[in-house]
């Protein structure tokens, strides 16, 4: 033990080995397992299988096991009605459902050229269908005629020769023909297995499809797809209007008529329907925007009227985009050409695509939009046109200082510019030469063979007779219209040219920036023969331009954007539709492009050639318009039979403030006594009386043309001997004869 002791200080010290560092386990206690790759795997996929999308996954396929009967019946039925649906398009085709459908209306409506056509069409088409499968037949006997010597050939060589003993190019024509049977041999099966699968899945889509389907057999071949237009596509459109009855028929399973099928018209499509009862046209167009925005189309592209009747809708959809950012184009006659009046002028495109030649002859325009939006140009246009006529005399009259027609000004007969009372005066003054001019006309009319109604070109041809056009032209007319001293009178006489003046050639084109009942007289809008509107602000100078209720027939200029729309107008009247959306010709005059002058100069070399010449082309005066006292008196009664001369008197001052304010009792006396009438009195008062004024009159006509004083047939002067109408009490103050001293 001493030997294994040491020192260490003063204690001793055993050495017994190395010494270990552990602790006491429990045996009896649960040990941790040890990770192994199945268990990490488990953990994973029980964490993907009580995910959220997962969750989500084996709910629907749940539901969706759930309804795999239901998902199949649907399915079967949509195989079932697709095939049904080729089915009826494929008769429809075959039967020509839709010509002989046309063709029954119009035996049913009594028009037999309508049904003629109907059958012609049936027949050519026919006709067609039978040329296509004849050409057919003659291809496949051709290739059948070529290719049977070719087969023939090498099914001979092939069995004659062994393979090894052909020429090594022949060896590989027979062994490429070999792979390709291969491939067919392989491929043919495999095609009618397919086959059928692809034309189930093909029906039950057809049959799922709510659109016409089957496009090739009812589709015309479109450039632009997004155009289709069809009879369904225009009821539901029609179902979304918020129109009580029309919602009302819909939800008793109603179908609208359709009297012309929807179909390709020009750039757009045309349909024509029957609405149900209680819903009018009017009631569509007045959801204008709203059916352009459920047919995918802008308000401008969507033009719904009224048809032949109030409950027939005419619908003109216009393709997408075809009219907007696309001009008309050049001017067809700006290069080369000449116009007959009596065939018309080119003056734009509809919104078909057709050129319009806007007639002159046997009309009169009204041209009128905001400021800049084309207005001058189109008048411009006209005037071109006319002045490309030889026989052809115009006359010009700018109430503006305005150089749009300064280059017309060789070929005018009379041209006046400006905004003095000169330039109105002119004007008027033009305005009663016409209707002398056209008095003319009449009795030279009336001295033809045959005694013709209205003039017509081969009278217009001969020089002698001075029956050619006469077109008269007034830019920004409302300013002579509103002229204090000459614009009543100017008035009164454009109301009787525009009456009278058609059947005479004489033609009268109006221009104005301000359609309103008090810029432009109500008679002249109600007589006009064509109306065309540019950009306007609102109603009342839409129906002011294009006649009354063409707003609520859907007739709207108020749809055409300023500037975007430039140059665009609604027309009514230079064609046979309803109305046209035009989209005029511009020939250009500006600031380096000058087109106006070049063809005024082409026209003067026409006139030349024609022997003829332009009476004057200088800026001639005109006389003051005299006074007619006797037809102010006349307008002032109006439809009364007689007035006190002192309301006559203020009501002439109200009319011609410069003519008839200085006037006194004595003026009035003197108007009517210089024509044998006398103002007649009844209970002490002064009256003016109608028959009095006309028989005065005629008594001024019956000078005017020579005729002796007093053939006329003047009404006796005496005042009748009985007594007023009882209704007519007697003045409540004064004295007899305060209104005069002289009784007559």
């Amino acid at each position: 033990m001493t030997s294994d002791l040491e020192r260490a200080g003063s204690r001793a010290v055993e050495h017994v080995g190395p010494i270990l560092d552990g602790e006491l386990v429990d045996d009896t206690l649960p040990q941790p397992r040890r990770r192994t790759v199945r268990r990490c795997v488990g953990r994973w996929l029980r964490r993907v299988w009580q995910s959220a999308p997962m969750v989500r996954a084996r709910s629907l396929a749940a539901y969706r096991a759930r309804q795999a009967p239901r998902d199949v019946v649907r399915l079967i039925w949509f195989v079932a009605r697709g095939m049904w649906r080729w089915l009826l398009k494929f008769w429809q085709w075959a039967t020509y459902a839709d010509l002989r459908a046309d063709a029954r209306r119009a035996r049913l409506a009594g028009d037999a050229e309508a049904r003629r056509a109907a059958q012609e069409l049936i027949r050519s088409d026919a006709t067609a269908r039978w040329a296509k499968l004849g050409i057919a037949v003659r291809r496949f006997v051709i290739t059948v005629r070529v290719a049977a010597p070719v087969v023939a050939v090498l099914w001979a060589v092939a069995a004659f020769m062994e393979r090894a003993d052909m020429w090594t190019w022949l060896a590989e024509v027979y062994t490429g023909l070999d792979a390709a049977w291969s491939v067919l041999v392989f491929l043919g099966p495999v095609v009618l297995w397919a086959l059928p699968l692809v034309l189930v899945v093909a029906a039950a889509f057809e049959g799922r499809d709510r659109t016409p389907g089957a496009g090739w057999l009812v589709q015309p071949d479109r450039d632009d797809a997004d155009s289709w237009i069809d009879e369904r596509m225009i009821s539901r459109a029609l179902a979304h209007l918020g129109i009580a009855p029309l919602d009302k028929f819909y939800r008793d399973g109603g179908e609208l008529v359709y009297t012309v099928a929807a179909r390709k018209d020009g750039d757009g499509t045309f349909a024509q329907i029957r609405l149900p009862m209680g819903v009018t046209a009017d009631m569509v167009a007045a959801r204008r925007s709203r059916l352009a925005a459920n047919l995918g189309r802008a308000a401008l592209e969507t033009w719904p009227t009224k048809g032949s009747e109030d409950g027939i809708l005419d619908l003109w959809v216009a393709d997408k985009g075809v009219l907007g950012g696309r001009g008309a184009g050049d001017w067809p006659l700006v290069h080369d050409g000449q116009v007959d009046l009596f065939e018309g002028v080119p003056f734009g495109l509809s919104q078909r695509g057709l050129v319009i030649n806007a007639p002159l002859l046997g009309v009169n325009w009204l041209i009128g939009g905001r400021p800049g939006q084309g207005k001058s140009s189109a008048l411009r246009t006209l005037m071109l046109g006319a002045a490309l006529d030889p026989t052809a005399e115009l006359w010009v009259f700018v109430m503006g200082e305005s150089p749009d027609f300064a280059p017309f000004e060789p070929r005018l007969s009379r041209y006046r510019m400006g905004m003095d009372d000169s330039v109105a005066e002119a004007a008027t003054q033009a305005l009663a030469d016409l209707l002398t001019e056209m008095e003319r006309r009449g009795k030279v009319l009336g001295e033809q063979p045959g005694r013709p109604p209205k003039v017509s070109r081969k009278l217009a041809d001969k020089r002698a007779l001075g029956l050619h056009p006469l077109v008269c032209a007034i830019d920004e007319c409302h300013e002579l219209f509103q002229h204090p001293k000459f614009g009543k009178r100017a008035a009164e006489l454009a109301v009787r040219l525009i009456k009278r003046g058609r059947k005479y050639g004489v033609v009268l084109l109006l221009a104005t920036q301000s359609p309103t009942k008090d810029s432009i007289p109500r008679e002249i809008t109600r007589n006009i023969s064509c109306g065309v509107a540019f950009s306007v602000a609102d109603q009342v100078a839409n129906d002011g331009l294009l006649g009354s209720g063409r707003y609520a027939a859907g007739v709207r200029a108020t749809e055409l954007r300023i500037n975007t729309d430039r140059g665009t107008c609604v027309a009514v009247g230079i064609t046979d539709e309803v109305f046209e959306l035009v989209r005029t010709f511009y020939v250009p005059f500006e600031d380096g492009a000058d087109d106006v002058t070049p063809v005024i100069a082409r026209a003067m070399a026409a006139i030349e050639d024609a022997g003829r010449s332009v009476e004057t082309a200088e800026r001639i005066e005109i006389e003051a318009a005299p006074v007619d006292h006797l037809a102010d008196i006349a307008h002032v009664l109006g439809d009364e039979q007689r007035v006190r001369t002192q309301t006559v008197l203020t009501r002439l001052a109200e009319y011609n403030a410069d003519e008839y304010e200085p006037w006194a009792f004595a003026d009035l006396k003197a108007v009517l006594t210089d024509h044998g009438q006398r103002l007649r009195k009844v209970r002490g008062l002064m009256y003016v009386h109608a028959d009095d004024v006309a028989a005065a009159r005629r008594q001024a006509s019956g000078e005017a043309t020579g005729e002796a004083p007093g053939t006329g047939g003047v009404l006796p002067l005496a005042s009748p001997t009985q007594d007023p109408s009882v209704d007519q009490g007697e003045h409540p103050g004064g004295r007899r004869g305060n209104a005069t001293t002289e009784d007559p």
